[in-house]
């Protein structure tokens, strides 16, 4: 078998069989496949999609390209989150310790930022000290100590799919739903799940802004996470602005860390309702509740009790990081004074947001990577002070870039501001945080 006969045969829009499909994911791993070749039928891949059996069978393959981490001996269910990715969206870092508090295992493989979307590790490392690479052994130990772990996918975790990731965003094909279903049931499969929760974000700052395209996203996600034995079930949730108040690795953290010590601004509160349900759904899977109502006044308990917020430190300790980030972020966090306002333009009602254009505002200037290799800087940011359907005067803050060069942050904040539109009328609606939940 030859990797262009493969190529030729999804080009054409035919199927691809099992053995076709382990050939190529197997010449992935080992290398005897080129970079073009495995590029080229991607985008075959993109352009004519693939079934439901060989998306199945693709997921499988990519999940045995590498180990699969085995967390049997821990007595407790193993459950995670994953997001598709926005702006703003760090309920990670929330929900890991709350559901950890509530008995269960969270090994939680994550992901950095690239584009206009934020990264789990990213946010992490805005913690002093916090190490995010650690090897499979320290990765249950932590579980083993604390209750939840978090770390990157290292080379011996689907493989198959950390150079094919890679190259998809090179070619433009990452919006493939076949290569996104493949690329995160295989990376969850791997760390050993009984359940899995899936945050599919839909909305212009989300790679799916179209309802229907997310809803297919959803439904091959859930399909695909339980033929590989995960519990699976997804939420469709809102994307059309910020999720909660701070955009930035730094100010994103310390905003998770005023939620767990109840001192959250009113403007996080999307973070913590969006928190609690994605945890209450993930418990329910999990069996530790029956119904989404029990499970939500368990976590809410917990979160009152400081249990969540104590699980964070433990974590944060075992990990290497500053613990002491849990008793007073804005200290121990690497922050900045130098801000600019975002000034509304004119009185009105604000009717949208280019929320995609606020996260390329703040990676352009440090906030996140525009390349894989780029460097971050954890102080920039954004923090907005207005939601969909506020009225504004004109000349009022919409919110405040924080970035310690002052050129830099004037121009995100003219792109920022210019990311607002203004209108004499109120928007019809605005739209609800949590759409629909696809259990099949």
């Amino acid at each position: 078998m030859r990797p262009q006969d493969v190529i030729r045969k999804k080009r054409d829009g035919r199927s691809l069989s099992r053995e076709e499909i382990d050939f190529f994911v197997g010449g992935v791993t080992n290398g005897r496949i080129a970079d073009y070749q495995v590029s080229a039928l991607l985008m075959a891949i993109y352009l004519n999609g693939m079934d439901q059996y060989e998306q199945q069978i693709l997921t499988e393959a990519m999940l045995r390209s590498g180990n699969i981490l085995d967390f049997s001996d821990i007595p407790k269910p193993k459950a995670d989150k994953h997001s598709t990715g926005g702006v703003g969206d760090k309920t990670s870092i929330i929900i890991a310790p709350l559901v950890a508090a509530c008995g269960v295992c969270v090994p939680m493989i994550s992901g950095r930022g690239l584009g206009h979307t934020g990264g789990t590790l990213d946010k992490l490392e805005s913690i002093p000290g916090y190490n995010v690479n650690l090897s499979a052994t320290e990765f249950k130990q932590v579980l083993q100590d604390v209750g939840y772990a978090m770390a990157g996918q290292t080379a011996e975790l689907a493989p198959a799919d950390k150079k094919m990731y890679a190259l998809r965003d090179a070619t433009s094909t990452v919006e493939a739903i076949p290569l996104i279903v493949a690329s995160i049931i295989s990376k969850k499969g791997a760390a050993g799940l009984d359940a899995m929760i899936i945050d599919v974000k839909v909305g212009n700052g989300a790679f799916m802004r179209e309802e229907s395209r997310a809803k297919d996203l959803a439904h091959a996600l859930v399909s695909t996470g339980n033929s590989c034995g995960i519990k699976t079930r997804a939420l469709l949730t809102d994307m059309n602005q910020p999720l909660g108040s701070a955009v930035g690795n730094s100010l994103e953290v310390k905003e998770c860390v005023e939620i767990l010590r109840g001192e959250a601004s009113e403007g996080a509160t999307p973070v913590t309702e969006l928190s609690l349900e994605l945890s209450a759904h993930m418990l329910v899977l999990a069996n530790v509740d029956d119904t989404i109502e029990a499970a939500r006044a368990r976590l809410r308990g917990v979160l009152r009790s400081g249990g969540a917020l104590e699980c964070l430190r433990r974590n944060i300790v075992a990990q290497g990081g500053e613990p002491r980030v849990c008793d007073d972020p804005g200290s121990f966090l690497p922050l900045v004074r130098e801000s600019v306002k975002v000034e509304s333009p004119r009185s009105g009602y604000i009717i949208s947001v280019d929320t995609t254009e606020i996260g390329f505002a703040i990676a352009a200037i440090g906030g996140g990577r525009v390349r894989i290799e780029d460097t971050i800087d954890p102080t920039v940011g954004f923090i907005s002070e207005r939601k969909l359907g506020d009225q504004v005067q004109g000349g009022k803050t919409l919110g405040v870039v924080y970035c310690a060069d002052e050129g830099a942050a004037k121009e995100a904040a003219e792109r920022i501001r210019a990311a607002y539109q203004i209108s004499d009328e109120p928007p019809a609606q605005v739209e609800q945080l949590v759409k629909e939940i696809v259990n099949e």
